[in-house]
């Protein structure tokens, strides 16, 4: 007896899943002589006997979790997937270094010593506080860390917020709505994203609410289920922002806390929720503390000579009681 059947297609990229002239999806076809495929949109239509059409079904989920995962499928990736079995074929495909892979096959690593103990603490426990100076990667591993986590269905969704204290008072006075005014200070959480994902499928996942970005007052009240959760800045938090946000944690979530102690942009006589957070959390089970140090800058290599040069100048005032202030020596 036929049948018919309609399977959706993912939000990919059509010409890695068809190929140019429809030279992968000719492949796919020739592994199944029996059924009749005709692919318009984002649906593909089988025609044949059920237990033909089972497999194909099956077959094309490996496919789809192959191009989500990877960004890319070659006609060897094909021939892999329609000659083995699907638990053997996602073994063989893993590399231990890499985090998650990019559009066009990019290939996003763990790239320093204190970024792997980054990805092996969040495997561990499931908060982790990545510290250190700017330019060390903690923030673009973490959110590598969030999507690979999506991508392996471990969480439903990613959310990455970041405290808006530079723009306080003054949000008011930006053009355009709230998103508009945000946009700009929430950037670099969207590069991170679209290094590691296609734009169409960060917009998709934005509108859908499985990506939320949002300033760290909106996460008031809410207690957030099997997320990957990133506060990036973190110095920048008040001591009752960073017991709020540390007090969200759902079931089945993970949490992930960046941020450099030096750069703490509150006003003067206001303690820091992070390094408050760091003295009374240090050594407490289930709780994870990686430091970066200048060693980790992955940045241009006056970015290091920087941050040191910033280091020894408050040692030295330190030393002769200098106070710090905005006036030219």
């Amino acid at each position: 007896m036929q049948q018919e059947k309609d399977i959706l297609i993912p939000l990919v990229d059509p010409l890695e899943l068809f190929g140019s002239n429809n030279a992968k999806l000719n492949l796919i076809k020739s592994y199944f002589p029996k059924l009749k495929l005709v692919a318009r949109g984002n649906v593909i239509k089988v025609m044949g006997a059920p237990e033909d059409i089972d497999h194909f079904e099956i077959k094309m989920e490996l496919v789809f979790w192959h191009l989500e995962k990877y960004s890319q499928l070659t006609e060897r990736n094909i021939e892999r997937i329609m000659t083995s079995d699907a638990e053997e074929f996602k073994k063989s495909t893993q590399e231990g270094d890499v985090l998650v892979y990019g559009p066009g096959g990019l290939k996003v690593t763990a790239r320093s010593a204190n970024q792997r103990k980054m990805v092996e603490a969040c495997e561990e426990n499931d908060m982790l506080f990545a510290i250190g100076p700017a330019g060390t990667g903690k923030t673009y591993t973490a959110v590598a860390l969030a999507v690979r986590a999506l991508k392996d269905k471990e969480v439903r969704k990613i959310i990455l917020t970041r405290p808006a204290v530079e723009a306080g008072e003054n949000l008011g006075f930006l053009p355009g709505d709230l998103k508009e005014k945000l946009d700009p200070y929430l950037q670099p959480l969207y590069d991170a994203l679209l290094d590691m994902l296609p734009y169409e499928k960060v917009a998709d996942y934005m509108e859908k609410g499985v990506i939320q970005v949002a300033p760290l007052a909106f996460m008031r009240g809410r207690t957030l289920d099997k997320a990957f959760v990133i506060l990036d800045e973190a110095q920048n938090t008040t001591v009752a922002q960073m017991k709020m946000f540390l007090t969200r944690m759902g079931q089945k979530a993970k949490f992930v806390i960046t941020g450099d102690a030096s750069q703490v942009d509150l006003p003067r006589k206001q303690p820091s929720g992070l390094i408050r957070a760091l003295n009374i959390l240090e050594n407490k089970e289930g709780i994870s503390i990686v430091r970066f140090n200048d060693k980790d800058v992955m940045r241009h290599k006056l970015v290091k000579l920087i941050i040191n040069a910033f280091e020894e100048d408050e040692e030295r005032r330190q030393t002769f009681n200098i106070p710090s202030d905005n006036k030219p020596e």
